[in-house]
């Protein structure tokens, strides 16, 4: 006795003969091990088809009164949730490859002609199961390798933005234009903003850099030298707390570049100085 396959798998058969309905259900729950809709009507098939889920094929008689087999495929392929079904005719009489092709058209995946052969009817519809296997098994392994880039990626993410949180150094992320963007907390703790404060500044309004007289031009300048390099390092400058404080600090700035190797943004690192003591040569 061979084993019933395709367990899972939901066919619905539209036929206005109950008799033709009785001996499709017969032989397919001979062969397969799904579960079967049927319906006397096409007005009926499409009550069945939207109001079940995951639908995955329809066996369809092309001769019905009212509504004929081309009317109920075109009216199911039109809805979002049925247009994706695989529909294949059933005909006695429509065996011209005219008829053929307009069931083509409204959207028939494939044609069998009455008497049904049993042999090809079950490998016909074996066929097309083994098809949706395929593409649940694709679909099943892809969702997994996205899944686990995911976490791979939220991993990693999640270990950049502690370091980031837990770095003794001040981070800022500034737009080309030099507004602060972004922070990690030790700008927050160094310069006594809150988050949502800074958020929006100008860079100029809490950094002065030594012997930088003209403060609204440092921004250009910056940008100059940046696009020239990519980075500005170990430049001897002041933070400008809340409260006017001013705070020694070694600070650097590098350019991140866009895919037309255009400016973005530029990411900016101080280091508190006020430890260490700054030996000026006056001689």
């Amino acid at each position: 006795m061979n084993e019933k396959k395709y367990k899972g798998f939901k066919l619905l058969i539209v036929d206005d003969n109950q008799n033709n309905l009785f001996t499709l259900r017969t032989l397919l729950e001979k062969h397969m091990d799904i579960e079967i809709f049927d319906a006397l009507s096409g007005a009926r098939a499409l009550e069945i088809a939207l109001a079940e889920n995951d639908l995955d094929l329809i066996i369809l008689d092309v001769q019905m009164p009212e509504m004929d087999g081309y009317q109920t495929a075109s009216m199911l392929k039109i809805r979002k949730k049925t247009r994706d079904i695989p529909i294949i005719f059933l005909t006695a009489a429509f065996k011209t490859e005219e008829f053929q092709q307009k069931g083509y058209d409204v959207g028939a995946v494939d044609y069998l002609l009455k008497p049904i052969d049993d042999n090809q009817l079950i490998n016909k519809i074996s066929t097309y199961f083994r098809l949706i296997e395929k593409e649940r098994e694709m679909n099943r392994i892809l969702e997994e390798k996205v899944q686990e880039r995911t976490a791979e990626l939220n991993k990693t993410k999640q270990h950049l933005e502690n370091i980031i949180t837990h770095m003794g150094e001040a981070l800022l992320v500034l737009d080309k234009t030099g507004v602060i963007q972004e922070v990690n907390p030790a700008v927050l703790e160094m310069l006594g903003y809150d988050e949502n404060e800074i958020i929006g500044m100008s860079i100029g309004d809490v950094f002065e850099e030594d012997n930088d007289e003209q403060a609204e031009a440092f921004m250009g300048t910056w940008l100059e030298a940046l696009i020239r390099t990519g980075a500005l390092k170990a430049i001897d400058a002041r933070f400008v707390t809340k409260l006017g404080k001013r705070i020694p600090i070694l600070f650097s700035r590098t350019a991140v570049a866009d895919d037309n190797d255009e400016i973005s943004d530029i990411i900016c690192i101080a280091k508190d100085m006020s430890g260490f003591i700054r030996v000026d040569d006056d001689s």
